[in-house]
């Protein structure tokens, strides 16, 4: 299996999360978008570690089982496709995560993310995990749908 992180998985897995770590040592390959990585770079030159934080991330993407994806025309025309079908249900997310999930569709790969609001997506390949080991999937992804949608 092929699985593509988002930013917050990254940082689940550099905290140890149990089922993140279970998940990402069951992956074939680990895909990292440039979006992600320019999401963990502007956090870890807002924080008070950058250079360790670095580190981290460099050691991870040498990884033999870690590629880096470029952003192609293709996943710009996955980009527009989604934006728009969303869009039209009244339901946009965040642009950065219809760039990671556009890189999902071109790809092929699973997504590993704890952002709901991936489960607007038809057809995206989203494996959901929690931040907080106390909540649960079902009881998430219904607040999600209880909010009102966007114009």
């Amino acid at each position: 299996m092929r699985l593509l992180l988002d930013t917050n998985a990254y940082s689940a897995l550099m905290r140890g999360h149990r089922e993140v770590v279970a998940r990402i040592r069951q992956a074939d390959r680990v895909l990292v978008s440039p979006i992600v990585a320019a999401e963990l770079l502007l956090g870890f030159r807002l924080g008070s570690r950058f250079e360790e934080n670095s580190a981290r991330f460099e050691a991870f993407l040498a990884s033999p089982y870690v590629e880096s994806i470029p952003i192609t025309h293709t996943t710009a025309d996955r980009f527009a496709r989604i934006a728009v079908a969303l869009r039209s249900k009244g339901r946009p997310i965040p642009t950065n995560d219809l760039w990671i999930a556009a890189q999902v569709v071109e790809t092929g790969a699973d997504l590993l993310s704890s952002d709901t609001h991936f489960a607007e997506i038809e057809g995206l390949a989203w494996i959901p995990f929690l931040q907080n080991e106390e909540d649960t999937i079902r009881e998430r992804v219904r607040r999600y749908y209880a909010r009102e949608p966007r114009e």
